[in-house]
């Protein structure tokens, strides 16, 4: 299944952890899987256990509520000392890590970089579902509203908004954005 990613690009995939799914971008280089995450549960998990599954989907709401932990329902299966999601294609694995400060516009923190090595498959299938130019938009806007709500700034915010008009216009319909845009709204209102 390793073959399905080509080398340098990045796939954004959900990284499952021992209680914690999230989306994450792996780039592909050799038999490996490579990837970044800022402090959170699954950061946490990954030093504990080395272990994680990595699985495919072509569902961007699935990827954005995980993202910003609104609620999902899915089923897990635990086996070989792995866990991951039920019906999902994918991988699991070991993962080795190294911890490294991380600076940029946002800030300064500490980041894992971590390079997954594929223990086995998991089985699974994805839905037959067509490619939306809405879709694409829902993904970079639940990467910019993270962004956002680390430090809240006028331009990402007006950005976020003038991407929710596109997506709007291109069909896109989400409980997600419209969890979103209610942020950004009531978030304005605060600060005048």
């Amino acid at each position: 299944m390793l073959d399905v990613f080509e080398e340098g690009k990045v796939y954004e995939v959900l990284l499952v952890t021992r209680s914690n799914g999230t989306p994450v971008g792996v780039v592909r280089e050799g038999e490996r899987l490579r990837f970044k995450l800022f402090p959170g549960r699954s950061f946490r998990e990954i030093i504990e256990t080395g272990k994680a599954s990595i699985q495919l989907t072509n569902d961007p709401e699935l990827l954005v509520r995980t993202a910003l932990n609104l609620p999902v329902e899915l089923e897990f299966v635990e086996a070989n000392a792995h866990r991951w999601i039920k019906g999902l294609p994918g991988l699991y694995g070991r993962v080795e890590w190294k911890v490294e400060r991380w600076k940029d516009e946002l800030g300064e923190t500490e980041v894992l970089l971590c390079e997954f090595i594929p223990e086995g498959e998991i089985e699974g299938t994805l839905p037959v579902k067509p490619f939306s130019r809405a879709d694409c938009l829902l993904i970079e806007m639940a990467v910019l509203f993270t962004r956002y709500l680390v430090k809240p700034e006028e331009k990402l915010r007006a950005r976020l908004l003038e991407m929710h008009s596109l997506y709007t216009h291109l069909g896109g319909r989400s409980t997600a954005v419209d969890h979103m845009v209610s942020f950004l709204t009531e978030n304005a209102q605060k600060e005048h």
